[in-house]
């Protein structure tokens, strides 16, 4: 999530206007096959002027008759849509379309591609709407495409206020509710968009983004709201989830993750001190959720500052799956994997909502790889507290000396922890088992499987750092050694790894040389699609024994979640490409550990679209 060496340095853009624009391009047919490492470009129209009404977006019956979405329609979408980023409120990444399988994905071509005109980190899906295609991208842009043809009928770029300060200029997505596609720019800003010609309708600052909350993740529709959380706990910010009115964008409730004195959980935090106020606890990633609880279920990052001594305490609830009432706002359950959380295993990726076996019970669970190098089998409740079942590392693991039985409660090996003026090292590495890139489940395999980093270690120390709005609050200071390390005799760091739900137990692993910053989508065609590889290419497995069964060298690296529609009978698969942020650098690091030349990778974006022959 965050590379100790830059997140304090980054610079986020600035610009003399706060003007949103929305620009069309002329329709265009993609040719079936482009070359593999060139995607076709759409040359967009100049954007208007500042202060210039938008263009409209094209005369397309596409988006004559554009289907609202519905709170009945995400509760139950259609096999050929995806309409929200992992296409159901379960996190999944799981599509029922079986008409790419096994037995002809080797078919799998290129039917259209465009670039996005944006470079670095693209980490958002494609969401699919009736053959209405909608992507977001770096820098705050918004695009609409004929999902079939690749015809871009409109485009929004929000142009970044002058100061504005977005250490991740990153975002991972959008959410379709009713006519509206709304955003979250990474300036704090949520703005809804008109989802038939890309106007902004309305724009909320919901954070403050002067003391560097900033957004990167995609907001979520539920209960007929729409929930969004901020980024910043590197700056010693006060991670909270809001909730909006889709209508207006005004708050309806505010949720907090780390408790004032006097809440729930404030005694995990110095007594009668003010650590809680720039405590971290940010939120990265969109929450999971349960219609049937109305529960949703967000993760949260690590403390502020880094070293825990400096907050003596489990602190709550850092480190941690949140359960959150979306009716209410109240924080109604909770699990912390790293309690006093010292080693930036921020653990910001929700569970995935998947019931699972054991002892000859089903149990209402929620299954996470977690930052931490641990796969948590966990039980979910209807009121809303959280159970532990079982826990067990999936990646090489040197922090964790036992796990209590009833709570899951980790106890350290203090010579991993590293604190103020104590060098440690431990393993996973900082980047984590996992980090950000999202897990999937398919219910036909009874498999989760885990876009995995093996091997890397991590030294840290700590320093005294003084809060000071706006500014880096890690306090981590400079090793005597290299930050990053391999274990002794690894020769691969990447892993693809499917694991059984029921047992508990390692089906099979793919491993690559490199990282792997790949999220992972999961067909009822028994496939598993997944980039996340400075080699670039774009990955079909056999999610049943793991053979690799297809490839494509895609025009940059893909870091963005992959995802299967529908139009017209012929099933697609979509997938954002574009290179950058945390996934560029652990790709030289790992070059470097192993011996090898540093990969260059284009970072341009593009849209790639594929179906069998």
């Amino acid at each position: 999530m965050k590379h100790i060496r830059l997140v304090l340095g980054i610079i986020g853009i600035a610009t003399a206007t706060m003007a949103a624009v929305a620009e069309q391009a002329p329709a265009q047919q993609a040719p079936a096959q482009p070359p593999a490492a060139a995607p076709q470009t759409q040359k967009p129209a100049p954007p208007p002027a500042p202060g210039a009404p938008p263009q409209a977006a094209i005369d397309s019956p596409l988006l004559r008759s554009y289907s609202p979405v519905t709170r009945a329609r995400l509760l139950n979408p259609e096999d050929r849509n995806w309409l929200q980023i992992r296409r159901t409120y379960n996190g999944w990444g799981y599509s029922p379309l079986d008409k790419i399988n096994v037995s002809n994905v080797s078919r799998l071509k290129l039917v259209w591609s465009a670039q996005t005109m944006e470079p670095g980190s693209h980490q958002a899906p494609p969401l699919i709407n009736n053959g209405v295609m909608f992507i977001s991208t770096p820098n705050n842009q918004v695009a609409a495409y004929d999902a079939k043809t690749g015809t871009l009928l409109w485009r929004y770029k929000r142009v970044r206020p002058q100061g504005a300060f977005v250490a991740h200029p990153s975002n991972r997505g959008l959410a379709l509710y009713g006519d509206k596609v709304y955003y979250g720019a990474g300036e704090a800003v949520v703005v809804a968009l008109d989802a038939k010609t890309g106007k902004e309708v309305w724009a909320k600052e919901v954070f403050n983004n002067k003391i560097n909350y900033y957004i990167t993740l995609a907001p979520l529709a539920a209960d007929g709201k729409i929930l969004v959380g901020a980024s910043g706990g590197e700056f010693g910010v006060r991670g909270y989830v809001a909730a909006l009115d889709p209508e207006n964008g005004n708050e309806l409730w505010r949720a907090y993750m780390i408790p004032e004195p006097g809440e729930p959980g404030s005694e995990t935090w110095p007594k009668g001190g003010e650590q809680w106020k720039t405590g971290g606890a940010s939120v990265w990633v969109t929450g999971n959720y349960d219609p049937d609880t109305n529960i949703a279920y967000w993760g949260t990052g690590n403390g502020g500052p880094w070293m825990g001594d400096q907050r003596p305490g489990d602190n709550l609830y850092v480190a941690s799956t949140v359960a959150i009432n979306v009716a209410t706002g109240k924080i109604v359950g909770h699990f912390q994997y790293n309690p006093n959380e010292s080693f930036d295993w921020d653990e910001v990726s929700p569970p995935l909502l998947i019931d699972f076996r054991r002892g000859g019970q089903t149990v209402r669970g929620l299954i996470n790889a977690s930052r931490s190098g641990y796969l948590w089998f966990l039980e979910r409740t209807k009121n809303g507290p959280i159970r532990f079942v079982e826990g067990k590392p999936y990646v090489n693991q040197t922090v964790f000396k036992s796990l209590d039985p009833k709570t899951g409660k980790p106890e350290y090996n203090p010579e991993t922890v590293p604190g103020t003026g104590k060098e440690a090292t431990y393993c996973p590495s900082l980047h984590g088992g996992k980090n950000w890139p999202p897990a999937a489940y398919n219910p036909r395999t009874r498999m989760m499987y885990i876009p995995a980093n093996n091997n890397m270690c991590q030294t840290l120390v700590g320093v005294e750092v003084k809060y000071v709005p706006g500014r880096g609050f890690t306090g981590t200071g400079m090793t005597k050694g290299p930050g990053t390390t391999l274990k002794e005799g690894a020769k691969h760091v990447g892993e693809v790894q499917a694991w059984n739900v029921d047992t508990g137990q390692l089906a099979w692993t793919h491993t690559y040389r490199q990282a792997n910053w790949g999220p992972i989508l999961t067909t009822g065609g028994n496939l598993l699609f997944a980039g996340g590889t400075p080699d670039q290419m774009f990955h079909a497995f056999d999610a049943t024994n793991g053979k690799l069964l297809w490839e494509f060298k895609t025009s940059s690296g893909v870091e963005g979640p992959p995802a299967a529609f529908e139009v017209d009978g012929r099933h697609y698969i979509a997938v954002l490409t574009g290179w950058g942020a945390d996934a560029n650098g652990a790709g030289g690091t790992v070059a470097r550990l192993l011996g090898e030349p540093v990969p260059t990778v284009q970072l341009v974006g593009a849209v790639y679209v594929f179906a069998v022959e």
